[in-house]
């Protein structure tokens, strides 16, 4: 008979283990294999590999006719383990093509709060002209798709090869390209100008997702040489650093950059009184000038020109930090300082910069990032700058030092960045109404922006979301804060957000990347905090369902979590005391208390009477039902 139970018991207790597993909010994610490429521990493995592109551009921008035109060498290294027969590029200058997904849909603008970004065209009809595509001198095939082009080789590059492809183009800048580049008369702000390379990795070999606007970019790094040729009355500013000081800049401007290098305060390069004067800010007046510079370890370059630039810097620890904005633009007389302080914040708590100079540029552009420099609005008032400016500049480390794809996971570049910002935008305005308030703002927003039935799970893509504010920038900051103040702690979750950053700095990380990193830096399972937050909608409902005395000397507090996200959560106990005192307690519990399912017994030892129960007093949590956090009710 034994043997027989035996059997039995086995036949019933694993369909029962089998479905405990299935519904257990911590069951284990269902992430890729772990691999030589890939650990388990979140880190690249020996085996990692990434493809390298060097560019060697020279362009010319003509603003009597507002075309660029450019030449540019491809050197592409394959370091994958596969033969690639052809080669994908982006070609997001024909975002405004007729025959683009864009330009056909004319999909109404995002608009954040108070911002509205327009990705459409605005009926603007045009996109990139190639006038030749070669190797060696010879004429590659190559077919164009919208915003992607694909290049057949003549022979399949093999593992450790190294080709490089020429091509010439050209375009006319549009007033507003998308809302990532443009021109407002003579000032110009290019992004996306330069046909570039696709990415090829380990997780879906080429990356060719189409470039609509709301997705933004993934990309290889490598070194950039670029040579820009603009009339000699306009000053530029771009990602690298300027080789040719000595021809471009005047004997003046000079001696004011070497001391701002070394300056806490704002030196004027181009002062009010000399902006928009060629006579006194450039070397000559006549024909044109060719700016070069070269930069390393980036993905992509981006550059701006203007002839009435003032001019901003100053320094801190060897980096530049340059301001240049119009003369209309007079609430930037404090943007050095914004984007300085930030630079020092962002540097001292997370992962050092490590370019030689960050430039900020004012113009139509509503905020762009690219290495080394960020494209902001001109800005209403002080507290929107100061954010816009830190924002922007956030994005140098998410995702142009941390490279992850932006075309599937905005909370991984965004929402990172969002929650960085809310820390420094404290900071900056420390001992203010707004500064002692702002790393709240996404708490506030959850009821408005988290609705059932249209909220969408943050590993939504850009291009499908429609509440891209909440899904790709607030929520992920709220989550992250909760994770490092409620979940961890700081003095768990900060070290293991700095050893992301640097583990992955100029790589390219996945999303179980991210979660193996932490969880193995931090040495707590998190699986259950991804799932409610990156892969569903789950809510949060925690509620203290009764008080009931034992005659042992021990009160039960009956807990319990009504909706599918679990999170911890703190007690706050309140009991007599002698004389008709009352004295009260902040018990925090763990996450585990919800590990043998949605109900939960809290017990008080001791004779004194439990007067009051709230749990999550300072409403730290976005519980849907705070009317069932108190008893008695």
């Amino acid at each position: 008979m034994r043997p027989v139970l035996f059997l039995l018991t086995v036949a019933v207790a694993q369909p029962l283990v089998a479905q405990v597993a299935d519904s257990s909010p911590f069951r284990p994610l269902p992430l890729p294999a772990p691999s030589s490429v890939r650990t388990g521990a979140g880190r690249p493995g020996v085996g990692y590999w990434q493809q390298r592109v060097d560019y060697r551009i020279a362009a010319t921008l003509d603003p009597a006719t507002g075309t660029l035109r450019g030449q540019e060498t491809i050197r592409y290294h394959n370091r994958s383990p596969d033969p690639l027969p052809y080669l994908w590029l982006q070609l997001e200058q024909n975002i405004c093509a007729p025959e683009s997904v864009t330009n056909l849909l004319d999909q109404p603008p995002l608009v954040f709060l108070g911002s509205v970004f327009d990705f459409s065209c605005k009926g603007t009809a045009g996109g990139v002209e190639l006038t030749s595509v070669t190797r060696l001198g010879r004429p590659l095939a190559h077919t164009i798709y919208g915003t992607i082009m694909r290049i057949d080789l003549p022979r399949p590059l093999p593992p450790g090869g190294v080709t490089e492809l020429a091509l010439s183009w050209s375009f006319a800048v549009p007033p507003y390209g998308a809302g990532r580049m443009g021109h407002d008369g003579d000032l110009y702000e290019l992004g996306q100008w330069y046909p570039r390379m696709a990415v090829y990795d380990d997780v879906s070999g080429w990356n060719h997702e189409p470039y609509i606007g709301a997705g933004e970019f993934y990309l290889e790094y490598g070194a950039f040489d670029v040579a820009i040729t603009v009339p000699a009355r306009f000053v530029v500013a771009a990602t690298g650093v300027l080789q040719n000081p000595l021809t471009v800049l005047t004997a003046r401007q000079r001696a004011r950059l070497a001391r701002a290098r070394t300056s806490d305060t704002a030196v004027a390069i181009i002062g009010a009184g000399e902006a928009g004067n060629p006579g006194q800010t450039r070397p000559t007046e006549a024909g044109s000038l060719t700016w070069r510079f070269h930069a390393d370890s980036v993905r992509d370059f981006a550059f701006a020109a203007a002839p009435n630039f003032r001019w901003d810097a100053s320094g801190w620890k060897g980096i530049l930090v340059h301001t240049f904005y119009r003369p209309e633009a007079t609430l930037w007389t404090e943007a050095n300082r914004m984007v300085r302080e930030a630079v020092r914040y962002y540097s001292q708590q997370w992962y050092h910069y490590p370019y030689a100079h960050i430039s900020s540029i004012e113009g139509p552009i509503e905020g762009m990032e690219y290495p080394m420099m960020t494209f902001d609005p001109t800005g209403p008032a002080q507290i929107d700058l100061q954010w816009v400016l830190a924002h922007e500049l956030g994005h140098q480390w998410m995702p142009m030092v941390v490279g992850s794809n932006e075309r599937l996971y905005p909370w991984m570049d965004e929402g990172f960045n969002t929650f960085i910002d809310l820390a420094n935008a404290a900071n900056y305005f420390v001992g203010t109404a707004y500064g002692d308030s702002i790393e709240v703002h996404p708490l506030h927003l959850y009821h408005d922006h988290a609705i059932p039935g249209t909220e969408q799970p943050l590993i939504s893509r850009p291009v499908e979301s429609t509440d891209l504010f909440w899904t790709g920038y607030q929520k992920p900051a709220l989550m992250m804060q909760l994770l490092r103040h409620e979940v961890l702690g700081r003095d768990r979750f900060d070290p293991a957000f700095r050893e992301y950053l640097r583990t992955w700095a100029f790589k390219h990380p996945t999303p179980a990347d991210f979660f193996r990193l932490l969880r193995d830096q931090s040495g707590q399972d998190l699986d259950w905090f991804w799932r409610s937050w990156i892969y569903s909608t789950a809510r949060l409902d925690q509620a203290v369902d009764s008080v009931v005395s034992r005659g042992d000397s021990v009160t039960e507090i009956h807990l319990s979590s009504r909706r599918e996200m679990v999170m911890p959560a703190t007690l706050s106990v309140e009991v007599e005391a002698a004389e008709g005192a009352h004295n009260s307690t902040r018990v925090p519990l763990p996450v585990d208390m919800w590990n043998l399912g949605p109900r939960f017994v809290y017990r008080v030892r001791g004779r004194e009477r439990v007067r009051a129960v709230v749990i999550d007093p300072d409403e730290n949590l976005p519980d849907v039902d705070r009317s069932n956090n108190r008893w008695p009710r």
